[in-house]
């Protein structure tokens, strides 16, 4: 029972339903398609592949089990440290804001709730969706593995739900992408979870020159 528990937790956090306006972000894809760097389900899969490579393997997933582990801890002084990290990472006021906002959302559910309410804690959990996520995670007993695999799945629904409108292209292609690119989560995160703190950070020079140009792109569907 408790087992089962635990998996439904997860799927609420993962769940697109989640109220932190996921579906409005891009994360940088709509410039790259109006540019022409990304074209068609090959050339989409090209650039989240890299994504999900660099930034979710070698920064979010490592800061995730860092926060999750500071959470157990009851650590809220390493559980700042890391959130100011991974925002330190984000490499444009766009995507700084976007994590900003996520984790903002995200806070005033938990004060719904009567959760996280500490200033040590809470300051922190307004800051980035990823600090709510560990400590929801370590709340509610998710496996830090189990955690990081519906946060990946999540983020790469959430892509390939904007690349439907922005590539474009149909529903079969999308539901493809999902199997051949989630199928690639176990092995990245096998290798997220091993990175020391001195090997942690993400750097994808397109990805910040495509969010840096969305800020001022002329027409957009998307908040970043």
């Amino acid at each position: 029972m408790h087992s089962d528990l635990a998996l439904l937790r997860l799927l609420q956090l993962a769940s697109p339903g989640l109220p932190v306006g996921g579906f409005t972000y891009s994360q940088g894809l709509e410039w790259a398609v109006e540019a022409g760097w990304v074209s068609g389900a090959v050339g989409f899969a090209a650039w989240q592949r890299e994504q999900l490579r660099d930034t979710l393997g070698c920064l979010d997933w490592p800061v995730l089990a860092r926060l999750y582990q500071a959470c157990q801890a009851h650590d809220a002084q390493a559980f700042a440290h890391w959130t100011r990290f991974l925002l330190a990472n984000r490499e444009t006021a766009e995507l700084r804001l976007e994590e900003c906002q996520r984790g903002s959302a995200l806070a005033r559910l938990l004060e719904g709730w009567q959760l996280a309410q500490e200033p040590a804690w809470r300051s922190s959990l307004e800051l980035s969706q990823l600090g709510g996520m560990a400590w929801l995670g370590a709340h509610w007993a998710i496996p830090l593995r189990q955690l990081a695999l519906g946060h990946g799945y999540a983020w790469l629904e959430g892509a390939v739900m904007a690349g439907v409108k922005l590539v474009p292209f149909g529903q079969q292609a999308a539901q493809t992408l999902l199997r051949d690119l989630g199928a690639e989560l176990p092995g990245v995160l096998d290798q997220a979870l091993m990175l020391q703190d001195g090997q942690l950070g993400g750097g994808l020079p397109l990805l910040a020159i495509a969010s840096s140009r969305h800020e001022t792109q002329y027409t957009r569907l998307f908040r970043s």
